[in-house]
């Protein structure tokens, strides 16, 4: 069901920028001798990407180029160029209508540092996942490259790193507030969120002349420009009564977030900006937002109308090569490596859930494919990849089963500010049927030369146990031994601030699970993912989560760290330590106890790897200090043994090798099981 929204134009019924561009590209062109084997001269748009470019539609710029190439465009890749000086910028000459500039399918800080601001050594996007490839914050630092190489040619930033730093924003690499990307980048325009529909408007109208400035009403850009006078300017002072009185006003409405000057000096006005932007994220009813940043004004057009389900099946149907581009040779891109025997059947999540970016990203309505194009792309995996063996890897997306789920009433749908359907309960008014996915599992296991189709995207299990049947048909056909999970936490503290559903719904679908698997005589196992030091969490919280593990006989040799990512919910939480989900007023906020010191981080982290005797120190002092003594010892119901082995206990908190022991079940947040 499409959202009812301001009809947009269809995505495929612009005028082709060239009547008759050509057959499509083997690869869009990484080099001169690519351009003239096509018979090109120059390049109408060059995107560079932090990326490895693989020519797959799991990867952005292979989507925004293919797309492009579609419109008729000429289009070239600069993939992880070396970004010392211009000059590999340069490599394909000055394009005729734009850069577009991308950190690539992560974020670059995400990408390179730990939840502990550790350097990691690897890229899983880079070939031979070698890591330093990409320079801290590419998106801007590409940017100002391009603009040294080809000064007058626009640049345009799209991607997750430009999507959530579209605003002022908390880094939490610097621990400090940062301007929008798009003033640091010295860019022209950026484009957030799934950018199809601005990307095509966007090129067509600077091919036709116009300059970036007057693309000031596309949908899903952000630029700097005036407020026209026509406008009346709604202040976020207090939002939730400024809202009542929105409808008297003439004109139309733009809602002025705090400055980014006031935003870094007052935690209460960032943490009021965060709830505005979160409260406009609905493109049925989605007002542009303003934010001073000196003497100018940032403007945020109203979020892109998601596509229908056409318009994803042609996105998905472009002549995509499915593979990475041949100047790698034999190199290894883990990234590719993973998701090539996948499936993407659709996209956004109306969990809401204040830790994760995809709403901030891809928003809350979901787009689906049809069963058609979902098929006919399986066929391609068996056709024309290689070392296909009959296994699809994975078919889901942001999670295994929203697909086709939506509001009832499309109305409703356009009216809601709610930021999930389903927290605190699932909305009377969302359709929760699994029928639609039920009917395509079912179809895809009967494409010819297919022999296993995994289910590796996350369940939401909250809604799984609304369809008894889903769980059985899951069950037993689509899990291999493993299914990851996320209940998060256990106590009602931290999963309120998370938006997440209470433990019991867990209990309740690892019930129909294990009969489930049963019923099919087959042992499978639940593999939970926890948060460790997530905003709303006290140290009482996490005793109580490792009580929890230790009764279920969970051991956790990875553990997952709250980060906080830049925009989400969560992360105003950690820096301002108020809670935007309710009304932010000076004075009247509701307060969050954030985990922001390392030591308390480490000891969260540590009660989530309870079994493990380096930790045992650590944790033997904090339950003294809680008073829990009692929790020290070696009876079953006792948290950690009083004795500490030799040679233990020297670096909490780190990770050691993996040894089999006991007849606990390990997990980890990857979803790779080590030992159970």
């Amino acid at each position: 069901m499409d959202i009812a929204a301001p009809a947009e134009k269809p995505l495929f019924s612009w005028s082709r920028h060239r009547a008759h561009p050509g057959r499509p590209a083997p690869f869009l062109p990484m080099s001169r001798a690519e351009m003239t084997a096509l018979g090109w001269d120059a390049c109408d748009v060059v995107l560079v990407t932090g990326d490895a470019y693989v020519d797959h539609p799991s990867f952005g710029m292979a989507i925004i180029g293919r797309l492009l190439e579609a419109q008729g465009f000429r289009v070239g890749i600069i993939a992880q160029p070396d970004w010392q000086s211009a000059e590999p910028f340069k490599v394909l000459g000055r394009p005729r209508v734009f850069f577009g500039v991308t950190g690539g399918n992560m974020d670059s800080m995400v990408n390179r540092y730990t939840a502990d601001r550790r350097l990691r050594h690897d890229d899983a996007y880079t070939p031979g996942g070698e890591g330093g490839k990409r320079p801290d914050r590419c998106t801007l630092v590409y940017a100002q490259r391009c603009r040294e190489a080809f000064k007058d040619v626009p640049i345009v930033l799209g991607g997750i790193e430009a999507s959530l730093r579209r605003i002022a924003h908390y880094d939490y690499w610097s621990d400090k507030v940062r301007r929008s990307v798009l003033a640091d980048a010295k860019a022209d325009l950026l484009l957030y969120g799934n950018a199809e529909r601005a990307v095509v408007e966007v090129a067509h109208r600077l091919a036709a002349g116009e300059a970036p400035r007057d693309l000031a009403s596309i949908r899903g850009t952000a630029l700097f420009r005036r407020v026209p006078g026509d406008c009346a300017e709604l202040h976020a002072d207090d939002l939730d009564s400024a809202d009542e009185g929105a409808a008297r006003r003439p004109g139309e409405i733009v809602i002025r977030l705090p400055s980014c000057e006031q935003v870094e000096a007052d935690r209460e006005a960032y943490a009021r900006a965060s709830r505005v932007l979160h409260r406009e994220s609905n493109p049925g009813n989605a007002r542009p937002l303003v934010q001073r940043h000196g003497d100018r004004d940032l403007w945020l057009n109203q979020p892109p109308i998601p596509l229908t389900s056409e318009e994803m099946d042609a996105v998905y149907d472009l002549p995509y090569a499915r593979a990475p581009h041949p100047s790698y040779g034999d190199a290894k891109i883990p990234a590719w490596e993973m998701i090539k025997f996948s499936v993407t059947i659709m996209r956004g999540c109306f969990g809401g859930c204040t830790f994760c970016s995809i709403t901030e990203h891809e928003g809350r309505i979901i787009q689906s494919r049809s069963e058609g194009s979902i098929l006919r792309e399986i066929e391609r995996i068996r056709d024309k990849t290689p070392g296909f063996t009959g296994v699809i890897s994975d078919i889901g997306g942001p999670t295994a089963n929203m697909y086709r789920m939506a509001c009832k009433d499309p109305k409703i749908e356009a009216a809601c500010r709610r930021p999930s359907c389903v927290f605190p309960e699932i909305c009377p008014n969302l359709n929760t049927s699994h029928d639609d996915l039920i009917r395509l599992y079912r179809k895809v296991r009967e494409v010819k030369g297919v022999k296993k189709v995994m289910v590796a995207s996350g369940v939401r299990y909250d809604l799984a146990v609304e369809s008894p049947e889903y769980v059985k048909e899951l069950v037993t056909h689509h899990v291999g031994g493993y299914l990851k999970i996320a209940p998060e936490h256990t106590e009602r503290g931290p999963l309120d601030k998370m938006m997440k559903p209470g433990i019991g719904a867990y209990h309740r679908f690892r019930q129909m699970f294990e009969a489930a698997a049963r019923q099919a005589g087959k042992k499978y196992y639940l593999i939970p993912y926890f948060i460790a030091a997530h905003p709303g969490t006290t140290d009482e919280d996490m005793m109580n989560l490792a009580l929890w593990l230790k009764k279920n006989r969970y051991r956790a040799d990875q553990v997952q760290t709250f980060l906080p990512s830049p925009m989400a919910t969560a992360t105003a939480m950690y820096h301002t330590g108020v809670n935007p989900l309710r009304g932010v007023r000076h004075g009247g906020s509701d307060k969050v106890e954030a985990v922001t010191g390392l030591r308390q981080r480490r000891l969260h982290k540590a009660f989530l790897r309870y079994h493990d005797p380096d930790n045992w120190p650590l944790l033997r002092e904090a339950l003294k200090r809680m008073g829990r003594a009692d929790l020290i010892g070696p009876r079953p119901g006792q948290l950690v043994p009083s004795h500490q082995p030799p040679g233990t206990g020297k670096a909490a908190g780190t990770r050691r090798p993996v040894r089999p022991g006991g007849r606990m079940q390990r997990f980890t947040t990857k979803g790779v099981p080590l030992h159970k």
